[in-house]
């Protein structure tokens, strides 16, 4: 197989994950699945495992699924890996199942933050849980990795624990959590983990462990990129910068001090002059007459009366930046020897504009290429430690990309959650699952930088790529052997559709860039929008004999499509199923800004291309537009005319997504200080507006669903409020009317179970009808049923 050589310098800046020597348990072998009991454990003739990985999933052993990733590639490493898939946590015995590790605990929330799974954006508790059998709501704790990580050192206390997951990489340093409302510390501290591992973790898990394996002391292992751990003190060697205040952000150039001879300029510097004792003699005669003259100016006037010392006149004086202090010569310090000094978490708790400012450095220091080591003091006096941060994690090459998603998956959940059919179709269904069972991940990374979104945090904004050749063997290995297959697959893509193969054109420009976007304000100049090998892989994988089609279900970056027509050709002639759901999140500048996303404009483009190339093969296709309610910077008015541009473009959207918080990204920073990171942090730096309360909350979301005849009288009063009087009418022009009908008060979601119930029950879906999220798009024929009966409306 001849994987495309990689030109960014990330490809030779780490150990390969193939160049390790395997450990001796590779005696045994491959198992099917991981095991997750003692007698599947005596089957594969171990007396122990190496390695436990603890989950707040169902184990599913599919590459979309974190821990079975982890498991995969460590037991690709000669280890022995075991699994304990949503233990009951109420006490240790659970975690006692498999024994004791030999080297450490893995332990994870699971593919989704536990309080994201567990809450709405409006804090209510879910029912359902789509990573878990049965579709059933409780199976994991809040704040899962540090209960889950208590009970671990419960268990058996002397066994390091290792911690990962999205959960660790949110919540990594000091972040704002939504639920409770306040500043939490790093879960480094209340997990007591003795190690964090974050982002994608295959290359820090890989090194950690076979460390490990090898005696060395975990506390020892403090130089693996994208780790978190506890630290007394900054070791020799490392040049720390002081950015704990938003009017000390760092290094900065020294100003040369006027007052200064040559001599002691030179003397600052660490250097001497040539004419030093002349320049000394003339500096002490000025300095003498300057002062003489100066006293005689104060000691008396014109009529020789006492002149006061004016005591707002203070001489000028120059302070040597604390970050230079020491070193001499040496303007720059070295990155790979630098660490900047956050603020701490009592600052950041106390003060929200500290928190920004915390925030927006973080962000700054994302970059493999350039970021540097982070610290942050938790506590104060003798109890004081730091969590240290090291730089994040080198991004995998293609050919390692390849390793990860070829190793031997089942691509099934483990059979303890079959039926007595040995079926995973019904009762025990996983909805998580059953989402990506058809679809192939072809990348990871994103580099729009959307403030809302946790990807740039996890993955970060390097584009990581698989080859062509490792995709379309995926998508054989669907055709022959995932029961089920009926010659759809459901996406090709990974964080976005359309990113595949593209990032900086120099390597020495994306190892230096610090901009959190490359598409946002415009598109980079330096960034490559060529869509061509996209395009090949799409044409190759559906000439595939048995695949008679392939949909493109993930978010597809409107903006980027548009400059390559072919690709937008491609996709909507060949990929579309009918809908296509694209995020413009809004219409209006405000809030656009605070989210880094394009203007509306990228989108009517894209919408006019979409519509021409449906139109030249006979298709009526749909845009499904997504859109954000309450996002920090949105304003009433904004939400009125977004409001507007859904009537006047035809669309009611039935499931309505409100911002939700979630730790550490750039738009929560902006929600907890009503600043925006996005700029330079002052006190008195732009303000954002935030919609808090749950009045206004609603009222954002009801513009969003303003065809709702239960949103009406919150809408009226509002529309009054405002001054817009002028849209509320019977006419066509108006965005609601006048009259209102009885309702029965409820509202029924697209999401399953986490809607106001309604008092008379709604009809079941029809099969062969498409339920979309836009109930005023027409629905798409399909040609497998007779359209069911309307369901009986409510006499009025």
């Amino acid at each position: 197989m001849n994987a495309p050589v990689d030109v960014s310098f990330f490809a030779r800046a780490a150990k390969p994950l193939t160049s390790y020597r395997k450990y001796w348990a590779a005696r045994f072998g491959t198992a099917k699945f991981l095991p997750m009991s003692r007698k599947e454990m005596d089957v594969l003739g171990w007396d122990s495992c190496d390695i436990i990985l603890v989950t707040g999933d169902a184990y599913v052993d599919h590459p979309s699924f974190g821990m079975a990733v982890i498991g995969r590639m460590l037991e690709a490493q000669g280890f022995r890996v075991g699994i304990i898939a949503q233990p009951d946590w109420s006490s240790a015995e659970a975690f006692k199942a498999l024994g004791k590790p030999n080297l450490f605990w893995g332990v994870t929330s699971g593919n989704m933050d536990s309080m994201i799974n567990r809450y709405t954006a409006d804090r209510k508790i879910r029912s359902d849980d789509a990573y878990t059998p049965g579709d059933i709501g409780g199976k994991r704790p809040d704040r899962a990795a540090i209960v889950y990580s208590q009970r671990c050192r419960e268990a058996f206390k002397d066994v390091p624990i290792i911690l990962g997951g999205i959960e660790g990489s949110l919540r990594r340093i000091a972040h704002y959590d939504y639920w409770s409302d306040k500043v939490r510390r790093s879960v480094v501290v209340d997990a007591k983990c003795d190690l964090l591992l974050y982002g994608n973790a295959e290359r820090a898990i890989v090194e950690i462990a076979h460390r490990l394996a090898t005696k060395e002391p975990v506390e020892q292992i403090t130089d693996v990129r994208g780790t978190a751990f506890f630290r007394r003190e900054s070791p020799e060697g490392w040049y720390e910068i002081n950015s704990t205040s938003v009017d000390e952000p760092g290094r900065v150039e020294a100003h040369v001090n006027p007052y200064m001879t040559t001599s002691e300029q030179a003397a600052a510097q660490g250097a001497t002059c040539s004419k030093e004792d002349e320049a000394k003699q003339v500096a002490e005669n000025a300095t003498k007459e300057g002062a003489a003259r100066a006293d005689s100016m104060r000691a008396a006037g014109t009529n020789g009366t006492q002149v006061p010392v004016n005591p707002q006149i203070k001489p000028l004086t120059f302070m040597q930046n604390p970050a230079l202090r020491g070193l001499g010569s040496l303007k720059v310090p070295p990155r790979d020897r630098s660490v900047i000094r956050l603020p701490s978490y009592e600052q950041v708790k106390a003060d929200p504009v500290l928190y920004a400012h915390a925030n927006r450095v973080l962000h700054l220091e994302t970059n493999p290429g350039n970021a540097r080591a982070l610290v942050q003091a938790h506590g104060e006096g003798v109890t004081a430690r730091d969590v240290w941060i090291t730089p994040p994690p080198i991004p995998l090459t293609t050919a390692e990309m390849d390793f990860v998603f070829d190793l031997p998956y089942a691509r099934s959940p483990h059979p303890a959650y079959a039926d007595e059919n040995g079926s995973h179709d019904h009762a025990t269904k996983i909805p998580a699952w059953e989402m990506i069972r058809f679809s192939v991940n072809i990348m990871r990374g994103c580099f729009g930088g959307c403030t809302f979104c946790s990807i740039t945090e996890h993955e970060g904004r390097i584009i990581q790529s698989r080859s062509e050749e490792s995709i379309i063997k995926e998508v054989e290995d669907i055709r022959d052997k995932v029961k089920g297959f009926t010659g759809t697959i459901s996406d090709l893509g990974g964080p976005t559709a359309n990113m595949y193969r593209l990032g900086c054109k120099s390597p020495e420009i994306e190892a230096a860039c610090r901009k959190p976007s490359c598409v946002y304000p415009g598109i980079c100049q330096n960034l490559t929008t060529n869509h061509d090998p996209l395009i090949k892989i799409y044409r190759r994988a559906r000439a595939l004999k048995g695949i008679k089609k392939i949909l493109i279900g993930s978010g597809l970056r409107y903006d980027l499509a548009i400059k390559s027509p072919e690709y937008v050709k491609e996709l909507v002639q060949h990929h579309v199923g009918g809908y296509l759901k694209i995020a413009p999140e809004h219409t209006e500048q405000g809030p656009l800004t605070k989210m880094m996303k394009p203007g509306i404009g990228s989108y009517d483009k894209f919408k006019q291309m979409f519509e021409k190339f449906s139109a030249e093969v006979g298709k009526k296709q749909f845009l499904i537009p997504y859109f954000i309610a309450a996002h920090p910077g949105t304003t009433d008015e904004d939400m009125m005319n977004l409001a507007i541009w859904l009537k006047k473009n035809g669309f009611r959207a039935d499931q309505v997504q409100t911002f939700y918080p979630s730790p550490m990204a750039t738009a929560t920073a902006m929600y907890h200080s009503n600043k925006n990171p996005l700029r330079k942090i002052t006190r008195d730096s732009e303000t954002v507006d935030i919609v808090r309360g749950e009045k206004r909350r609603r009222l954002h979301k009801a513009f969003l669903r303003y065809h709702d005849p239960n949103n009406w009288p919150l809408l009226r009063e509002a529309l009054k409020t405002m001054g817009r009087a002028d849209l509320v009418g019977n006419g066509k022009h108006h965005l609601i009317p006048t009259f209102q009908p009885i309702g029965d008060g409820g509202y029924q979601s697209a999401r399953k179970k986490n809607s106001t119930a309604a008092p008379v029950k709604a009809a079941a879906p029809v099969k062969g009808r498409m339920l979309t999220q836009h109930t005023g798009l027409p629905p798409r024929v399909t040609g497998s049923a007779k359209p069911g009966p309307k369901p009986l409306r409510k006499p009025r």
